[in-house]
Parts: C-alpha cells; structure tokens; sequence
C-alpha cells in the first residue's frame, strides 16, 4: 500500500517515521504548504517523496495532519474517492471538521485524534517514538466504513498506540478541559511573566513547577488559536470554570481563611487518583 501524509510538521513528520517501522505500507509520500518543509522532510527521511495534492489523493491511505482550519479547507477539496480508499484527519476539534465531509464519502473518513505532542513544531521537531503507548481517539467511527475503522485500527496497533472511541461531541467538550484551556493558561502564564518587569530575572530563578507550566506556551499560535475558532463555545465554558477556582482561591487567600485554602489544595490532589 501507499500512504501519502499532508502537513510534515511534528504530527505529520513523526508519523512518516513511525510508519517507516512498520511493514504497512510500500512508500510514504507527503505534502506540505510550506516548500521549505517539504524539502525538509525529504532530506530528514520523514517521507520517500514529496507530491502535490493530486498525487496525495491517489494514495491509499491519506493522512492530514494539518491545523484544523486547513483539513476543512482540504476536505472540500477532496471530489472523489475509490471505495478502498482510507482517509484519515487528525484534527484536535472534531465537530466542523466532520461536517465537512461529503456525505458521499463519509465511509472513506475515519477521524482520529492523537493525544500526544511537544511544545516543538516544523519538520526538524519529528521523532518516531511520538506516537508510541499514546491514546489515539476514534470520533464517530459508527459512521465510517467497516473496512476503512478496521485498517484504521491495525495501523494504530502497529504504532503502538491505546484506543479509545468517543462521539464528536464529547470529545470536543473533553479535549477543551484537558488540552485546549491548559493552552490557554500556559501562554497566559508566560504572557504575565513577560509583561513583568525585567522578566529575564524572573526566569532566570524558575524552577520545575514554572517550567512545566509554561512550556507548552512555546507551542505553535497557528494551530492553537485556529482550534480555539473551532471549539470556542466549549473553551469558553472551560476558561469560566477554572476562573471560578482562581476567584475562589483569591477568596480565600485575600480573606485569610488558609485553612479552607488547604482543603482546596487538598481536595485538587485527588487528581492523582484518577490520572
């Protein structure tokens, strides 16, 4: 079989790498916007060959692993298909995305989600162990052709990965609280750093908890703010929550009632029973 993958940043790039371990597929080609990607991506051995989008879609298996924006915009593009054919999208927001496909081609779209990923973006970010012992979600898969979800699987298995299943709409209220608004508080973290005060001195004394908080704020804005478009209604109901907690605790600490301070913190650390 042949796989052709658009979008050779990390999800796309790694995913040319991971497939290579694997004895799925003859050739990987791909495609990339970005000219300086694609002729990186060759080069990096992330795929056999670059192709246009013609070339793409005459591939078995197609990935998209583009911003979310752009696989709506690509789907539209997408007039016909062979009946064996897999196309698979791994958008982090389902529910446009999945609205845009053709009804006369639905069977061919199998849509997942890896939940994996590093602050990193580009082609030169790629590694072959991203995806391996991640949760890969299968959204809406009822609505996908027997044939197209079980070749879906079998690559998943070969990459490693946990499945889980999950309808649009859940997956998109999910990934808002678990993804998308830690996004949101990481480069609202990072932003109120930098509107300190000689924040290089700031920085110059963090430590794990800083660090960690705020790395995925070197995430790529592009990506981040097109699911933020798509999602919005869930983020906004996720970025209201958490200012309650805030509120909450400003409450507390403006009030000096520390020990329903503690109970707060105290109660947060259950997390860890269910992680």
């Amino acid at each position: 079989m042949k796989a052709g993958i658009i979008g050779l940043g990390l999800m796309g790039g790694s995913l040319g790498l991971a497939l290579k371990e694997t004895s799925l597929f003859n050739i990987i080609v791909g495609d990339d916007i970005n000219p300086v990607h694609r002729r990186q991506a060759v080069y990096l051995g992330l795929v056999d060959e670059c192709l246009d989008l013609n070339g793409i879609l005459d591939c078995d298996v197609i990935f998209i692993c583009t911003p979310v924006d752009s696989i709506v915009e690509l789907i539209k593009d997408i007039k016909s298909l062979r009946e064996d054919q897999l196309v698979i999208d791994f958008g982090g927001v389902k529910k446009e995305i999945i609205q845009a496909i053709p009804k006369e081609l639905r069977l061919n779209f199998v849509s997942l989600h890896p939940m994996c990923g590093t602050e990193n973006f580009g082609p030169k970010a790629a590694f072959k162990e991203l995806y391996k012992n991640q949760i890969m979600i299968f959204v809406d898969m009822k609505d996908s052709g027997e044939y197209q979800v079980n070749l879906a699987r079998e690559i998943c298995m070969q990459l490693g990965m946990n499945i889980v299943k999950m309808d649009s709409k859940n997956h998109d209220r999910h990934t808002a609280f678990i993804s998308h608004m830690p996004h949101i508080l990481s480069y609202a973290l990072a932003n109120t750093v930098l509107k300190q005060e000689n924040p290089q001195d700031i920085v110059a004394i963090a430590g794990g908890g800083f660090k960690g908080m705020s790395r995925i704020s070197k995430s790529s804005g592009i990506m981040w703010s097109a699911i933020s478009k798509q999602n919005k209604e869930n983020l906004l109901e996720s970025i209201d929550t958490i200012l309650d907690e805030l509120h909450y605790a400003k409450y507390l600490i403006g009030n000096n009632k520390f020990d329903e301070l503690q109970e707060w913190m105290t109660s947060a650390n259950k997390l860890r029973d269910i992680i």
